[in-house]
């Protein structure tokens, strides 16, 4: 059975945001107390975990989809996984600024994939 192209690139690009959550953000609550170069060598670590995933689902989207759907699928990918980040990892409130984000995000969805 073949795994639908979405399904791959959404896979790959979800496990990829998760890389690239952490190596953005994680060591504001890690690392608080280092060197900011020893933060940004930790970064670079395990973002290119981030690139070892982003890059083929980029490559597989890219046969199915534009370049422009990639980039929205990213961006509603990127805040799927910002959000649970913020809040259960470095404790931030919920905010509605999220949902109203989440909104703006599949107007740009709708608008990107209709035909």
């Amino acid at each position: 059975m073949q795994i639908p192209v979405i399904a791959q690139t959404a896979g790959l690009l979800i496990l990829s945001n998760v890389f690239m959550t952490i190596a953005w953000y994680g060591h504001l609550k890690n690392l608080a107390g280092k060197a900011w170069w020893i933060a940004a060598l930790v970064s670079w670590g395990i973002a290119l975990f981030e690139y070892l995933l982003q890059v083929p689902a980029n490559r597989i989207g890219y046969t199915a989809y534009s370049l422009a759907q990639l980039k929205i699928l990213q961006e509603v990918i990127t805040l799927s996984v910002f959000v649970p980040f913020a809040m259960l990892y470095m404790g931030q409130p919920f905010r509605l600024d999220y949902l109203w984000a989440g909104i703006c995000l599949i107007g740009a969805v709708y608008f990107i994939f209709r035909n």
